[in-house]
């Protein structure tokens, strides 16, 4: 473990002022992360209300216990995935929620902990795992992948235009030794790509970390099942919000999000609706919040970020 998990939590004053939690109830975080929302929120909640925070990270779940431990048993932390968040509330005795914070993609304190693997800054061992309890790592996916698989992902989940050049690269190079290192695979994917785009002000892996990153982890399939999960286990007039970091993930929560709102599947020109889907939340954020100037100076990581809220009706 390197040092304490520390997170700096993202847009916190609107994503607290949007769960509104001085309503009292249930809440739940379902990214814990170092706690940093889970703690603005347990501040402004009643006595008689409760927060339980899951993360897949066993790290992160300790830190928030120790850091949040004089909110007594107003507070619970579980180990897991928020993908089965309704499973695991449920194994609390949790059945309805009357707010829920997804904050998605990876912590500070994973990308800045070297061992992790997150990183095409520092070298350390290709790992990329968010649970470090699941078998898939970074290494499996850049030296097990053929160049087709390698591609895809590169284009699906880092809209990398260069996924082809860069999948090649990948595969002749470990045809000579396996790359077992951040730096390594940051090196090769900087050769692969063309030398007039290596100067971008983004680092020229930076794509393909995240591409990988997701893979290894799952962050995208059944995140529209999960943000639907989340959303039927509010109770009327919860709040969801969700805090986004790139686009791929954001046109996931947007589209949910319309779907409740207008879930109607009736042609546009039909004069009545027949297919009898009634609306089941009302967006707050008709465009998404995101971070001020004065947050972007202070953290660099949360310029890419986006807020959007829905309201249970």
């Amino acid at each position: 473990m390197s040092g304490t998990f520390r997170h700096t939590p993202v847009l916190l004053m609107e994503t607290v002022s949007l769960l509104a939690p001085e309503r009292g109830g249930t809440f739940v975080d379902g990214t814990l992360g170092g706690g940093g929302h889970a703690e603005a929120v347990l501040r402004r909640l009643p006595e008689d209300g409760r927060l339980i925070g899951i993360d897949r990270d066993w790290e992160a779940v300790h830190a928030a216990e120790g850091r949040l431990s004089e909110y007594g048993g107003r507070f619970y932390a579980l180990h897991g995935n928020f993908f089965q968040m309704r499973a695991l509330l449920g194994s609390v005795g949790v059945t309805a929620a009357n707010g829920i914070l997804l904050d998605l993609g990876v912590s500070s304190h994973q990308l800045d902990a070297p061992e992790r693997g997150f990183s095409y800054r520092t070298d350390a061992p290709l790992d990329m795992r968010m649970d470090t309890g699941e078998r898939l790592t970074a290494y499996d996916v850049v030296n097990g992948y053929d160049a087709e698989a390698l591609m895809r992902i590169l284009w699906e989940y880092g809209e990398e235009r260069f996924g082809r050049r860069i999948a090649e690269r990948i595969v002749r190079a470990r045809s000579e030794k396996p790359i077992e290192t951040t730096l390594e695979l940051a090196g090769i994917v900087r050769e692969a790509i063309p030398a007039k785009f290596r100067s971008e002000p983004q680092h020229p892996a930076r794509r393909t970390f995240q591409a990988i990153r997701i893979e290894v982890n799952g962050e995208l399939a059944g995140l529209d099942r999960a943000v639907e999960d989340a959303c039927d286990l509010l109770q009327k007039g919860g709040r969801l919000c969700i805090i986004t970091f790139h686009s791929l993930e954001d046109r996931i929560v947007k589209q949910a999000f319309r779907r409740f709102e207008n879930p109607c599947t009736c042609p546009p020109s039909a004069p009545v609706c027949v297919c009898g889907k009634r609306p089941k939340a009302k967006i707050l954020t008709k465009k998404p919040l995101t971070c001020s100037e004065e947050e972007a100076a202070r953290n660099p990581r949360s310029t890419s970020a986006k807020l959007r809220c829905v309201e249970r009706i």
